[in-house]
């Protein structure tokens, strides 16, 4: 079996690697290290999880153990597509790197510029960023590209989804074309061919697992979930999700919760709180030391759920996650391989659990399609019917009842005021029942003046009905009583009261 010390890393290192307690490389690491250390470009394609970072952190390190950085001009380049995946790949530097002189600069968002353009200024060995960030510092004047001698991109196919592509390739075109390219990803789109295929030059191709697989050491399953009510399917979904959490008691020691939308996030992860559950969100909407902050609460234990979506949590190395709950079925099939790959990561087991509803099947079919493997189907948990779950009063209450006045005209009933008198409504009521009866009297829920009142639409022909016992005339009656016919063909019986109005004083001039 290969070693570290097999794959000719600089000593240093090597040093490092024993430090960390790491011995044996993974496969990935064991087909990736040699080409690179030989100064070959790399494509290298491995499910998340497999250990791609330290693939070109490692030979990386050891090729610029020679040489000295100059000011404003890197001499190595990391493109991650997310802030998170940038400082992790940072921290693996400053691990391995830290027997040797070498410096690096973070450029990430939410960080200010000018602390940033400090270090650029002294020179950096190592520049890690993600693409709009280092942009943003080249169109400012304060960063060359032409000392690039390597250059990486991590999770390409995330940058695809993203739109970064159009940016990685400026990137490529202002880097020197003698530079030496690292590509890793975990799927390979076409798009991503077409890239590997222009700026690539016969790359050393590293695959040790078919592209969009996931892990064997994952249980994955899926409930298939109907609300009861259309409007009740998020509080029903919230419910689902805790029941599930709670099903798998104390094996569950932390988890990741994917949500499609960031708005959504915030929602699951407040309704967690509420009942009692330790979660926390995480999004691209957030500030980057809020965001840093949840991170290090949750590998420190002291956050046992992370609500999060995908930008936030792609790849997000967290050893010891046990499980993975897709609030939602992804959008995109790729992404259900990378949300999955946060769990069961360096040989451990893990679990992926995801709700779907009825208009998330077609997604599910094609997560299926990519994996070439069907999902287990899984129960409800015990004790959960598919009937509105009304918490307890102060609990996570069902979205606000959107339906009220709406489906057939047929079934709606319409609201009569109670005569306040001994007179009955009969005459009323023939006449909405008529053609020719104005609108106010077909619905008598819209604009019907009360007993003995005059219409407050101003209209003379109502002002003088009575139903009940007679009240006192509003005032400015006089001004009302002017108009003569409040009567409007052919609009229905939903027309506003100042459409109305409109139409009388054109009848009346």
């Amino acid at each position: 079996m290969t070693q570290f010390s097999d794959l000719n890393l600089d000593p240093k290192v090597l040093q490092a690697v024993i430090d960390t307690g790491y011995t044996t490389p993974t496969p990935i690491q064991a087909g990736a290290i040699p080409p690179a250390l030989e100064g070959r470009d790399v494509l290298g394609i491995a499910q998340t999880g497999t250990g791609k970072t330290a693939s070109f952190v490692l030979p990386m390190i050891t090729l610029l153990g020679r040489g000295r950085a100059r000011a404003r001009m890197p001499r190595s380049l990391v493109l991650c597509p997310t802030r998170e995946l940038a400082a992790q790949v940072a921290e693996n530097f400053d691990t391995y790197a830290k027997h040797t002189k070498l410096t690096k600069a973070l450029l990430i968002g939410g960080v200010s510029f000018k602390e940033q353009d400090l270090l650029i200024d002294r020179g950096v060995d190592v520049l890690i960023a993600t693409p709009g960030r280092l942009l943003d510092h080249f169109e400012r004047g304060k960063l060359l590209l032409t000392g690039v001698q390597i250059m990486v991109v991590d999770e390409a196919d995330r940058m695809l989804d993203m739109g970064f592509i159009p940016d990685i390739e400026r990137i490529f075109n202002l880097t020197p074309f003698t530079r030496q390219t690292l590509f890793f990803s975990a799927t390979m789109a076409p798009e991503i061919e077409r890239i590997t295929n222009t700026f690539l030059s016969a790359p050393a191709r590293i695959e040790v697992a078919r592209a969009a697989t996931t892990g064997e050491n994952i249980t994955q399953g899926v409930v298939m979930f109907k609300a009861s009510r259309k409007e009740n399917e998020g509080s029903e979904k919230r419910a689902l999700l805790r029941a599930m959490i709670d099903t798998e008691g104390e094996a569950c020691s932390n988890a990741i919760i994917f949500c499609n939308r960031k708005t959504d996030v915030d929602i699951v992860a407040k309704s967690l709180k509420k009942y009692g559950y330790n979660a926390e969100p995480i999004h691209g909407d957030l500030d980057q030391s809020v965001r840093t902050r949840t991170l290090d609460g949750f590998r420190a234990g002291t956050v046992r759920f992370l609500c999060a979506s995908d930008v936030a949590a792609r790849g997000l190395d967290i050893p010891a996650v046990s499980h993975v709950f897709n609030f939602d079925v992804p959008s995109h099939a790729e992404d259900y391989v990378h949300r999955i790959g946060r769990t069961g990561r360096a040989g451990r087991s893990g679990k992926a659990m995801m709700i779907c509803v009825p208009r998330d099947e077609k997604n599910l079919d094609a997560i299926e399609k990519l994996v070439q493997n069907p999902i287990p189907r899984l129960d409800l948990p015990t004790g959960l019917s598919q009937r509105d779950e009304r918490p307890a009063e102060g609990g996570d209450t069902p979205e606000r009842e959107r339906t009220r006045g709406r489906g057939p005209r047929a079934e709606r009933k319409p609201r009569i005021a109670e005569p306040s008198g001994q007179a009955t409504d009969e005459a009323a009521v023939a006449t909405a029942e008529t053609p020719e009866a104005p609108a106010a009297a077909r619905r008598p829920d819209r604009g019907r003046p009360e007993q003995g009142r005059p219409d407050n639409r101003g209209t003379g022909n109502r002002g003088t009905e009575t139903r009940g016992t007679e009240r006192d005339k509003p005032r400015h009656e006089d001004r009302r009583d002017k108009r003569q016919d409040d009567r409007v063909v052919g609009m229905g019986d939903d027309v506003p009261s100042f459409i109305q109005m409109s139409f009388q004083e054109r009848i009346a001039s």
